[in-house]
């Protein structure tokens, strides 16, 4: 069995290696550490943006409404002083260009998925708060994610404030959106399901779970990498098969002989190939 095999090849690495893999709104397939926590990285900007999405359904929230552009966030540490983002550790500079300006909440949660702008991803949490987050978490029926701090809030970092995920709650946020797209569900209505997957789908970073697709088949996913991370979080839409919901995080080195980022973006591309060639037999694993 191919999951078997899968297995017996994470086993033989070094390192953590999580994943998920199911069909959207049924039991997982293949799952492999699911529950065990991993360092967020930018993996966490997916629950930021259903927390947007979530206060502008609420009405709490106006996402076309221009907010300012400052570099300078109250730290999760109570006692901590304010802190900023790194120019030179961001992936967007068009963010940047727009500081000491002002921006629409919608178009920085869309930097914040397609260009994985820390900047914007910290000016959408001033704005929405973290219990919103920890309440989109929950919404998608999350165990042991959380988001308890910013990006780049080192004084948080070193009090034990940090941000996990977990492969299997992951594959339920996304897996949560690809299923309220097509019917009323807890996240977010049908159109704001649709439009949060719009983002996702234009994700520019796709040296990962992307990679090991076929040219044109579509993706509606987010990554996640810091030094010895890696993460790739997805819905996949073949045309001749239902969509199904793949998640690997990787911490460590996983990819093993060295932990270049690059060998876990490959290691990642191949299992995203194996479950893309897989893809008519994705039945739960009690039936399979």
């Amino acid at each position: 069995m191919i999951w078997d095999e899968l297995d017996a090849r994470l086993d033989a690495l070094p390192g953590t290696v999580s994943a998920y893999a199911g069909r959207v709104d049924a039991p997982a397939t293949w799952t492999r550490q699911p529950d065990a926590t991993h360092y967020a990285a930018s993996t966490m900007k997916v629950a930021v943006l259903l927390a947007l999405h979530r206060a502008a359904e609420a009405g709490t929230l106006d996402l076309d409404a221009p907010v300012e552009v400052r570099n300078e966030f109250d730290s999760a540490r109570p006692d901590a002083p304010r802190f900023a983002c790194a120019r030179h550790y961001d992936n967007d500079g068009a963010v940047w260009e727009r500081e000491g300006g002002h921006a629409p909440l919608r178009w920085l949660a869309e930097r914040m998925i397609v260009r994985s702008s820390n900047l914007a991803t910290n000016l959408c949490l001033r704005h929405v708060g973290l219990p919103a987050v920890a309440e989109a978490w929950a919404a998608a029926g999350a165990r042991h994610s959380v988001t308890g701090r910013g990006i780049e809030d080192f004084a948080a970092r070193e009090a034990g404030i940090t941000n996990l995920v977990t492969a299997a709650d992951l594959a339920a946020l996304l897996g949560g959106l690809a299923a309220g797209a097509t019917r009323p569900g807890p996240l977010a209505s049908p159109a704001g399901c649709a439009a949060m997957l719009d983002v996702l789908f234009a994700q520019e970073f796709r040296e990962d779970l992307a990679a090991g697709l076929p040219d044109g088949v579509r993706i509606a996913h987010k990554n996640g990498w810091v030094r010895g991370v890696r993460h790739g979080a997805g819905v996949v839409y073949p045309a001749d098969a239902p969509p199904y919901a793949l998640v690997v995080c990787t911490t460590g080195d996983p990819a093993g002989g060295g932990a270049a980022d690059g060998d876990a973006c490959l290691l990642l591309a191949d299992i995203s190939a194996r479950v893309w060639a897989a893809r008519h037999d994705l039945r739960p694993a009690d039936a399979a």
